[in-house]
């Protein structure tokens, strides 16, 4: 299920308010790895405070050879683990379920599809098309290794929304 998601820089400010809202989604200690970003230190400290775990996975890169930099990514050479806090359980440090869900993301909405006619060139309009996303993949999307949709899963709804379902639910916010 999809907790909290925020549209913004890659800077502190934004990472404060989405670690704000992933306080306001979550309830108790839990787990949390993020990627080697420095803001998600502070942002995570501060915010979730002792009720985290906190590691990061820190990958390494090779440099691109000169040619190939536009488009190709770097090739990752390695990582490493960064306990920052807690006891984080090094089996479950990673990053690889949110990197796959990024890709979903990516592959699934046409508006982060550069040089096409697709892509996002309002803000107001990214946000909307995201949120619109996010809902539909945690109340109206069927997952096959759940069997059922996030929020069935989580107990939420009982049952799967159909899209007339989730535009009723948004008139009523």
């Amino acid at each position: 299920m999809i907790l909290a998601w925020h549209l913004g820089q890659r800077d502190f400010p934004n990472t404060a308010i989405f670690t704000e809202k992933i306080d306001r989604a979550t309830k108790g200690d839990f787990q949390i790895t993020t990627d080697g970003f420095a803001p998600y230190r502070d942002a995570v400290g501060f915010i979730l405070g002792g009720r985290t775990d906190f590691a990061q996975l820190i990958k390494i890169y090779a440099n691109n050879p000169e040619n190939e930099t536009r488009y190709s990514p770097a090739q990752c050479t390695g990582c490493k683990t960064k306990v920052i806090h807690g006891r984080p359980d090094p089996e479950r440090v990673g990053t690889s379920r949110i990197e796959r869900h990024n890709l979903s993301v990516r592959m699934e909405n046409r508006r982060f599809t550069r040089l096409t006619n697709g892509f996002s060139k309002k803000w107001e309009k990214h946000h909307a098309a995201l949120a619109l996303y996010f809902a539909y993949y945690n109340f109206c999307r069927m997952h096959r290794s759940l069997r059922c949709t996030p929020a069935m899963a989580a107990g939420i709804t009982k049952h799967l929304w159909t899209l007339k379902d989730l535009l009723m639910a948004a008139t009523h916010c």
